[in-house]
């Protein structure tokens, strides 16, 4: 059984939306593309290269035109990205001409894949894909890159009902910018009590 890691870079209020750039992602009007720029160079250090090292990709498909319109020609950013498999969720696509890439049409399809044998899946961008995995309780592991600013509106990493889950704190980094970068592994179910019982 294969790892699906969801890798997020969230504003405080859960905002997920076009952070590489102010081009990525205006739907909705949402004005604030690029916000992670400002704290690039630090967020950009060891660990985001660690977590960028080749995994399978699982994409939903506008996160997929994104990546597939600029990652083939800007690879040496990040070494393998066009030797992986790139696995996209789907109605309306079935092909592509970037390398690896294979397209997926619903649920039991990705339930098939994380069964199937291979590298681990990473998950980028993608908010409604991600939504679909954490109802589904797909996520094994989160890796959240917390920026230290609120952008009000725009497409959210929890925002349809995820399944109640809790998680243990595997590894964190804190740039001196601010930025919490968070390492989660799935730890079962909620636990309840009385605080000071």
């Amino acid at each position: 059984m294969r790892t699906i890691t969801v890798l997020s870079m969230i504003s405080l209020d859960g905002v997920m939306q076009a952070p590489g750039g102010p081009d990525e992602d205006g739907s909705g009007g949402f004005a604030y593309g690029g916000w992670t720029a400002p704290y690039g160079d630090e967020v950009s250090g060891e660990v985001f290269q660690r977590i960028m090292q080749p995994a399978d990709l699982l994409l939903g498909r506008k996160t997929f035109d994104i990546f597939e319109g600029y990652w083939p020609g800007h690879a040496d950013s990040w070494p393998g990205i066009n030797d992986v498999s790139k696995y996209v969720l789907s109605t309306t696509r079935k092909e592509s001409g970037w390398q690896n890439s294979k397209f997926l049409s619903n649920l039991s399809d990705i339930i098939q894949l994380k069964n199937s044998e291979g590298r681990a899946i990473h998950v980028w961008g993608s908010s409604e894909l991600i939504q679909l995995l954490l109802k589904h309780d797909l996520v094994d592991e989160l890796w959240l890159m917390i920026y230290p600013l609120t952008l009000g509106n725009g497409k959210k990493l929890f925002n349809d009902g995820p399944i109640p889950a809790a998680f243990t704190l595997a590894e964190h980094v804190v740039t001196s910018d601010g930025v919490i970068m968070t390492h989660y592994k799935r730890a079962g179910g909620v636990q309840t009590g009385t605080v000071g019982a």
